[in-house]
């Protein structure tokens, strides 16, 4: 998988409508992803979509396929970004992981508070 496909697979399951809207959350410009189907990213560029999709920049260039590249001052994770197949790695409860159950009632709850901007 290309960088380019990565970076659109993930934002869309990140909830991106479209890389433009990626690329201007990330501060740049609208064509600056796809740009990358033909063109080396800058590495600042690179870094502020992995941010932005909070990811790590390995996991872009496919240097591992471990997405998340988690510090402790990273703060909490937010759970509407946690993607159904990256759960376990993600969070636990008292070190155990989340049941399918547990985690349905969670997507249940999260989807009667939509995520604010």
């Amino acid at each position: 998988m290309t960088l380019f496909e990565r970076v659109k697979k993930i934002s869309k399951q990140k909830g991106y409508s479209s890389l433009k809207s990626l690329a201007e959350d990330a501060g740049l410009g609208v064509n600056a992803v796809y740009q990358w189907k033909s063109q080396t990213p800058r590495t600042d560029n690179l870094q502020a979509v992995a941010d932005v999709l909070g990811v790590s920049v390995d996991y872009l260039l496919g240097n591992t396929d471990d997405m998340h590249n988690i510090k402790k001052d990273d703060g909490p994770i937010d759970l509407y970004t946690v993607a159904d197949d990256e759960r376990d790695k993600m969070i636990s409860a008292n070190g155990q992981p989340i049941s399918d159950e547990d985690w349905a009632i969670i997507k249940a709850v999260l989807a009667r508070y939509p995520k604010r901007d």
